[in-house]
C-alpha cells in the first residue's frame, strides 16, 4: 500500500508524545523547538539532500549544491521567523572525490553562511566505497525573532492567505540559486500577527493542505492572484506550474483582513507580498478560477513517497 510523506509524519508523530513544556514544537512543522532552562529556547531543522533528486551536477556547479544545502535549512528558519544561530554539515562522497572537490562544496555553503549571518560549526565527512552519488545534510539551530516562533497550526477561518515572491519555474535554475526569505520573514512577523507560516519547498498545492490539516481549517485560491513567475509563464501549463513545481522556498502564511490590509500597506520591500487568497471552514482546498466558479483542488506537489510526481 502506498504512503504519503505527510502520513508517515503523522505515524511518527503518533508514536511518542513529547512533553509540550520541555518540547513546545515538535515533529509535524519546520522546525522543533526545545525548551531551555531558564526561560529561553532554541529550534532546529535538518535537511537532507540527495544528487540526482535535489540537484544534478550535469548542470549544477559544487558551489551551488553547498549553497543550496545551506539555503534551505534557513528557508525553514524563515518558514517560522526564527533567526539562525549556527549549522553542522555532514556530507557522503563518491570514492573519487578529493579535497578540492569538497572544498568547492564548502565554498557554497559558507557563501549561504554569510550571507545569512548563520555560521558553520562543525560536521562529518565520509565516502561511499562502491557508490557514486553526492549526499549532503545540513542541522541548523536558531532562535525565535519575536515573542514565539510562528507555526503551521494557527490559521483561523476568514484569514487571508498570502505569499511572498513569484512562485513556479523553480527548475529553470532558481532551485539552485533562491534566497531564503529570513529577513523578510522576520519583519511580516514583527509588522502583524502571523496567525500561520511555512515555507513553499513541495509546491503550493501540497503546502497549502499542509497548514489547513494542522489548523483544522480549509482554503481557497483566487487562480488569478497567483504570482507566475516568468519561467512558469513559459511552460505548458502555467497554473499548474505555480501550484506544484515545488522549491519555490517562499513564504505562505494566514492573517487576519485587517492585518493583511495593513501588512500591505505598510510593505516597501523588493520582495513583493501577494494576497491569494482565503481561510474557509471547509476542511476542503479549493480553487476560483476568474468567472467565480469553485471546485476542489487535485494537483498536489512533491512528495518523496510518490512515484507519480511530474
Amino acid at each position: 500500500m502506498s504512503v504519503t510523506e505527510d502520513q508517515l509524519v503523522a505515524w511518527f508523530e503518533a508514536q511518542r508524545q513529547l512533553d509540550p513544556r520541555r518540547f513546545p514544537i515538535g515533529i509535524g512543522d519546520d522546525m522543533a523547538q526545545v525548551r531551555l532552562e531558564g526561560g529561553g529556547s532554541v529550534l532546529i531543522t535538518t535537511d537532507m539532500l540527495l544528487e540526482g533528486v535535489h540537484f544534478d551536477l550535469a548542470s549544477a556547479t559544487l558551489e551551488q549544491v553547498g549553497y543550496k544545502a545551506m539555503a534551505t535549512s534557513l528557508s525553514d528558519c524563515a518558514a517560522m521567523a526564527t533567526r539562525p544561530l549556527a549549522a553542522v554539515v555532514s556530507v557522503g562522497l563518491p570514492p573519487h572525490f578529493g579535497a578540492d572537490e569538497l572544498k568547492r562544496v564548502h565554498e557554497g555553503i559558507l557563501r549561504a553562511a554569510d550571507k545569512y549571518d548563520c555560521p558553520l560549526v562543525g560536521g562529518d565527512m565520509t565516502c561511499w566505497k562502491n557508490r557514486t552519488p553526492i549526499v549532503i545534510n545540513v542541522a541548523m539551530l536558531s532562535t525565535p525573532a519575536t515573542s514565539g516562533a510562528i507555526t503551521r497550526s494557527g490559521a483561523q477561518v476568514g484569514d487571508c492567505i498570502c505569499v511572498t515572491g513569484l512562485l513556479g519555474g523553480s527548475l529553470a535554475g532558481r532551485h539552485l540559486d533562491f534566497e531564503p526569505r529570513v529577513q523578510e520573514a522576520i519583519r511580516i512577523a514583527r509588522s502583524a500577527a502571523i496567525h500561520a507560516m511555512m515555507d513553499i519547498s513541495d509546491g503550493l498545492a501540497s503546502d497549502l493542505r499542509r497548514i489547513c490539516w494542522r489548523s483544522g481549517v480549509g482554503a481557497i485560491i483566487d487562480l488569478e492572484r497567483l504570482p507566475i513567475s516568468e519561467s512558469a509563464r513559459r511552460s505548458v501549463n502555467p497554473v499548474h506550474s505555480a501550484l506544484c513545481d515545488g522549491e519555490d522556498f517562499e513564504l505562505l502564511f494566514a492573517l487576519s483582513p485587517d492585518d493583511c490590509l495593513n501588512l500591505l500597506k505598510g510593505w516597501d520591500q523588493p520582495v513583493p507580498i501577494t494576497r491569494i487568497g482565503t481561510i474557509t471552514d471547509t476542511g476542503k482546498v479549493q480553487i476560483r478560477t476568474a468567472d467565480c466558479a469553485t471546485q476542489d483542488l487535485t494537483d498536489r506537489g512533491y512528495d518523496h513517497f510518490s512515484h507519480g510526481n511530474d
